[in-house]
């Protein structure tokens, strides 16, 4: 365990070693069976989270403002539209006077080629930690989570535990990349043999999946990436599908949809459910498009676990606000 992150920015998924996501994941673990038992640990008494917000959020938001409550502390909402910053503050000026005025700043800003250079502007100007609650790049709370939930579902052990990362078809908005980035970043550093599913045009980050590549050799699992959803299902302990847009591709709004209705038929059913092993689970980030990424009869289905995930969305940050704002 290692027992000193006070201070630390949690901005990429490699920001932390993989002893120290096992540490996060320990804590985590913790925190979730006292909060079940009722036992009180405000170990962030009187410390005070800002959370800026420059994309929309429903689990983010309220995941961070009851841990931090849970914690002992507060957590300030601040979104970005209704402040100055909208008129000019910049980011050395969030991180500079946030920094004076709360204990940790937590920032989710998402919009393509800013989001993440944003975040590590404001954390080159912040005296206190700077937490990425998702940009442009990364997810790392949301990957945290996930791991965490496999690791409740499968068992501790995760070597050559076959996960597959799909593209989904969603109609609702071209979603970032972050997340099927964080998943095969992290996920590789467990021994899991990844798998990455997409269509051609909806690709990652050329540096992200050499990363995940170099994890798996490194840590003794796989990764291949696919372009059949079908054949990725095949014998999967987890599946993890849903919708990313295709930025390194397009980015002009009419072009990415019309190259998201190629393919409508990368959806989540039973059937493709019939492919995996028997005690496979389903996961997701919410919010799912149902009947278009995934069927009702999938989501809501008994090898759904994405409850139980958004859940442990709530225990992964708590630990890492404990260890890095106390």
């Amino acid at each position: 365990m290692q027992t000193y992150l006070r201070g630390r920015d949690l901005i990429s998924d490699m920001d932390l070693s993989k002893d120290e996501v096992e540490t996060v994941l320990d804590v985590a673990m913790e925190l979730k069976r006292v909060r079940a038992m009722g036992v009180p640990h405000a170990y962030l008494r009187d410390k005070v989270l800002a959370m800026l917000f420059f994309f929309s959020s429903t689990r983010t938001r309220g995941s961070f403002e009851a841990g931090m409550a849970q914690l002992g502390g507060h957590a300030a909402f601040i979104e970005s539209t209704t402040t100055q910053i909208a008129h000019g503050d910049t980011a050395k000026e969030i991180g500079e006077i946030f920094g004076r005025y709360f204990d940790g700043i937590a920032i989710r800003h998402c919009d393509w080629k800013v989001g993440n250079t944003y975040l590590n502007d404001v954390a080159r100007a912040s005296r206190v930690p700077v937490l990425n609650m998702q940009c442009d790049i990364y997810h790392p709370f949301q990957c945290l989570a996930d791991v965490m939930t496999i690791i409740e579902k499968k068992g501790g052990d995760l070597r050559r535990k076959k996960v597959v990362v799909s593209w989904a078809y969603a109609a609702s908005y071209s979603k970032p990349i972050s997340v099927p980035q964080s998943l095969i970043l992290q996920l590789t550093r467990f021994g899991c043999d990844v798998v990455l599913a997409h269509p051609p045009e909806f690709k990652l980050m050329s540096e992200i999946v050499d990363q995940a590549r170099d994890n798996a050799k490194k840590f003794g699992g796989g990764f291949d990436v696919i372009d059949d959803m079908d054949e990725a299902f095949k014998d999967a302990d987890v599946v993890y599908p849903k919708s990313w847009g295709p930025l390194l591709t397009s980015t002009d709004g009419q072009e990415s949809k019309r190259l998201i209705e190629k393919y409508r038929s990368w959806i989540t059913d039973q059937r493709r459910m019939n492919l995996t092993k028997e005690d496979s689970i389903y996961m997701h980030c919410l919010p799912a498009d149902r009947n278009l990424e995934v069927t009702d009869e999938v989501i809501d289905g008994p090898r759904s676990v994405v409850y139980d995930e958004a859940e442990n969305r709530l225990h992964v940050q708590k630990a890492v606000m404990a260890l890095t704002m106390s």
